[in-house]
């Protein structure tokens, strides 16, 4: 057993931990996940890189169905987490075989759902560019890349759905370590399809399709074959969709489902806000964007142990044990975040010269990532309080919470300033919007009331 599955056995024993040992098995969950986190961006990173060396258009192509591609992934998290949470709480009440039972019916329902996303973006491919403000000389190629995403939608959300029952279940090391060979994959399948068979933007999302293929047979096998807590080969049950499960999957996961879809439709909004600056905006907004989560990655890195630790905590019925956790976590993804955005400010510009070549796109990019440094503290403190929420299955009043932050600052603000400091508009009210929700979302933590299910 690791330290870090030792640590966690004294949860769903009820053994008392120091400060130190709390701290420690923090850090232990964090770390793989965090690696993971970063390893991910990277991913994105490099393929903004290699398609920004296509030219503006090609990168203008991609950021312009980017937040689209963005909701459908939250959509589908959404429904993943429905499930899994349920599986965090059975495991903290030492209930493994009530765990399994949900582990099979969660197969099923992601499945179908994935199924009917990808149909989704079969039927609205064609016209998505022109509805996001995209023109004609961007429209074919933003319309082939999210066609080729979506369909591959089925792989990214069976690969999530394993990721985050074996997460739940404690064990970080083995979807970090795939979710980093993904990345790897997808760098090399990038590389083959987009310069050696000359394929352009489809081939960046056809590498990245494959990779996610790849790596969502190996985690289904790791959780379905190999799982001390949670494998189903010999252990036979029915797979059968329940009501119970489905209703409290549903009570967690449709708020969080709801989120995803207005927190997404503002994400396009505020594409479409972009999208009349021009086509280096939106080139220097979507890679700014994709520089800035280097940043914010290991906060959700912090969230996800988080949510394990709290959901497992919940389970096993602590609730001192469970509120230290989550006081501890936010705290550690403010101190990381900090930092990181320090780093951000500091090298900005040569973070987007690695992105693009075009003089223009690196200055107007740098110039927003710089504004979005100094709200990064705050930001940790939503992602991470926000991973805590969801452990404890308390997840409609912070949607609400971050759905009025949303459209009522961010979106209202970025339109107002926008047609008069243009990308820096924009990228003002992000921070703006994003330090206030920090704020709410400390207000909630230390309120105690997503506490109330002990």
């Amino acid at each position: 057993m690791s330290k870090s599955e030792d640590l966690l056995a004294y949860i769903r024993e009820g053994r008392t931990m120091t400060r130190e040992e709390k701290l420690r098995l923090i850090v232990q969950l964090s770390i793989p996940s965090i690696l993971a986190q970063l390893s991910a961006t990277v991913m994105f990173f490099i393929d903004y890189a290699m398609v920004g060396h296509l030219g503006e258009k090609a990168t203008a192509a991609v950021g312009l169905v980017e937040t689209t591609t963005w909701l459908m992934g939250g959509l589908a998290s959404a429904v993943n987490m429905g499930f899994s949470v349920q599986v965090a709480h059975f495991i903290g009440a030492n209930d493994f075989e009530a765990a399994r039972r949900v582990l099979r019916q969660a197969l099923v329902c992601s499945f179908l759902w994935s199924l009917m996303l990808s149909l989704v973006s079969v039927v609205i491919h064609g016209e998505l560019p022109f509805w996001l403000g995209g023109t004609a000389d961007i429209a074919h190629d933003a319309s082939m890349y999210f066609l080729i995403v979506g369909l591959s939608g089925i792989f990214f959300q069976m690969e999530g759905l394993g990721g985050s029952m074996l997460k739940c279940s404690g064990n970080m090391k083995i979807p970090s370590m795939l979710n980093i060979g993904m990345c790897i994959m997808d760098v090399v399948f990038n590389y083959v399809f987009i310069y050696m068979l000359d394929m352009g933007v489809k081939g960046a999302a056809m590498g990245t399709g494959l990779a996610e293929l790849i790596t969502c047979g190996l985690m289904l096998y790791f959780l379905i074959v190999r799982s001390d807590m949670l494998r189903l080969v010999g252990h036979p049950g029915s797979f059968r969709p329940k009501a119970d499960t489905i209703k409290t999957a549903f009570k967690i996961g449709a708020p969080m489902g709801l989120q995803h879809l207005l927190m997404g439709s503002a994400q396009i909004v505020s594409t479409i806000i972009v999208a009349p600056l021009g086509t280096v905006a939106i080139a220097a907004n979507s890679m700014a964007i994709t520089v800035e989560s280097l940043c914010y990655m290991p906060g959700y890195g912090i969230a996800e142990a988080a949510t394990t630790l709290v959901g497992q905590g919940i389970g096993a019925g602590q609730k001192l044990l469970t509120r230290s956790f989550a006081y501890m976590s936010v705290g550690l993804g403010i101190m990381v975040m900090t930092v990181m955005g320090v780093l951000m400010f500091v090298f900005a510009p040569e973070l987007m010269a690695v992105m693009s070549p075009v003089e223009e796109i690196v200055a107007q990019g740098a110039a927003a990532l710089r504004i979005e440094a100094f709200a990064e503290p705050m930001f940790a403190a939503a992602i991470v309080a926000n991973g805590v929420f969801i452990g404890a299955g308390d997840t409609i009043v912070p949607a609400i919470m971050s759905l009025s932050s949303m459209w009522l600052v961010r979106l209202t603000l970025a339109a107002s300033l926008a047609p008069t400091y243009g990308l820096r508009g924009v990228w003002t009210a992000m921070a703006i919007e994003l330090t206030f929700r920090g704020v709410i979302f400390l207000v909630r933590l230390f309120s105690g009331k997503w506490n109330k299910k002990i």
